[in-house]
């Protein structure tokens, strides 16, 4: 009989350690990102706030994202990755249990507002530490091997949070018949989730001997070191030209992304298309999110084969042009599902090929001394572009609102509204008109 190999089979075992936390922690680090910035644009909808306030008010949860590089480098300073990362964590089912016993009081909306910004900075905060944990914990040949696992399982906390609890939230409103409640539900279920995530990290993720606090570092250290990073930065070739891309290239989708909730959630007798909430989550959070990640995958390949050089304005065309789909829905108000569900897909298989080029182009400006903090900047600067034009959606829909452009004396909120998106399709164009970049940036080596 041959005998157990006891060596191999325990260094098996510990090179598969890394299943064991590498899923969940980007289920928690994608989860929270959605529920801020997704679920607050339907479950306030739903909750009867108006668009202008909804649009205003959720937009401004993006800031801890936007200003996440200037406190990031204390996290080295203070305590371990691993202890950052659970703390978060636990933190974050603390601020989410809050939301879901608030939501049913008649005050809920300054307060939710309140709960929802710190969990964002308590996201923003676990992104950081995660991310910096997964390169202490693994070699350099792990990291490569799990950065699709961690790709992947951030995508379906993407699916579980735009669908899966979409779904559960209107199959509640139903069975409850209660909005308050249905969505207090599911933040609680939310708060559970991590709540138990905190406590399996806790068991499940190593403690690397590498993880510790900078030695000799301080805060003043901390400071130079920063600043010293933000001048290089801004000393970059063609530095104004980039920043305007990063600001202005998803200008269309950052006017969007505020106001396609409501629009499929309204009545027909006010521009929408009166979908039910279960509906909504399944085109957005199933169906979307496959079409988003062919586009991607897609954009990948040619971009590898052609260089990003070559396929940024395929891309450009793509990441807006789709924007069109909106238009039609808003126009016809088709109540066919298929008709919905194929046209928003349409549109998210064209985001996802043209966001492609987007986020390559970060790398390609990042490059060289200081790569790290500098694409931590480009970062920042893409999540101020969503969020600055996200705040001014909601009014610039209700100024549109007066207007009868199309001389149809019924709702035409939407129908001006989403024009006015395919408008900002030409700053897209225009930011990427002076754009430098090697024409063999993005290809693979042996072409």
């Amino acid at each position: 009989m041959r005998r157990l190999n006891i060596k191999n089979y325990s260094g098996s075992l510990r090179n598969s350690r890394p299943w064991a936390w590498i899923p969940t922690l980007y289920i928690a680090e994608g989860l929270p990102y959605f529920a801020v910035n997704v679920l607050t644009v339907l479950m306030y909808t739903n909750l009867g706030i108006g668009v202008k306030e909804m649009a205003f008010y959720t937009g401004w949860l993006y800031l801890p994202w936007v200003i996440k590089p200037f406190w990031s480098p204390f996290v080295d300073l203070f305590k371990t990755k691993r202890w950052w990362t659970i703390t978060m964590e636990l933190l974050m089912a603390i601020a989410l249990a809050c939301i879901g016993f608030i939501l049913p009081a008649s005050w809920f909306f300054s307060w939710t507002i309140v709960c929802f910004w710190i969990t964002a900075f308590l996201s923003a905060t676990h992104d950081i530490a995660a991310d910096g944990y997964y390169m202490l914990a693994l070699s350099s040949h792990d990291q490569a091997a799990f950065v699709g696992v961690r790709s992947t399982f951030y995508r379906v906390a993407s699916v579980i949070g735009q669908g899966g609890l979409v779904i559960l939230a209107g199959y509640l409103e139903k069975s409850c018949e209660s909005v308050s409640r249905a969505w207090s539900v599911v933040f609680l279920i939310l708060s559970a989730f991590f709540l138990l995530v905190s406590i399996w990290h806790a068991f499940s993720m190593p403690r690397p001997a590498s993880d510790h606090p900078v030695a000799g570092v301080t805060a003043r250290n901390i400071i130079h070191d920063f600043c010293m990073t933000f001048v290089t930065f801004f000393r970059k070739p063609h530095v104004l030209t980039a920043i305007l891309f990063m600001l202005f290239y998803r200008l269309p989708e950052a006017m969007c992304i505020k106001l396609v909730q409501p629009f499929l959630k309204a009545p027909l007798d006010q521009g929408g298309l009166a979908m039910s909430t279960e509906g909504i989550g399944f085109v957005n959070g199933t169906l979307g999110v496959i079409a988003l990640l062919a586009g991607g995958i897609l954009g990948g390949l040619v971009i590898s084969r052609g260089g990003l050089k070559k396929w940024l304005w395929p891309m450009a065309l793509s990441l807006t042009l789709p924007c069109v789909v909106y238009c039609f829905l808003a126009m016809w108000q088709p109540q066919n599902f298929i008709v919905i569900c194929s046209a928003i897909a349409v549109e998210q298989f064209g985001y996802g090929f043209g966001f492609t080029a987007f986020m390559l182009y970060l790398i390609y400006f990042s490059q060289g001394p200081s790569q790290t903090s500098h694409y931590a900047f480009c970062t920042a600067f893409m999540a101020l572009g969503m969020m600055l034009p996200g705040m001014a959606a909601g009014w610039i829909h209700e100024t549109l609102s007066r207007l009868d452009l199309w001389n149809t004396g019924g709702p035409t909120g939407y129908v001006n509204f989403f024009w006015w998106v395919m408008l900002c399709c030409i700053v897209t164009f225009a930011v990427c008109v002076p754009l430098k970049i090697n024409a063999d940036f993005g290809k693979k080596k042996n072409e």
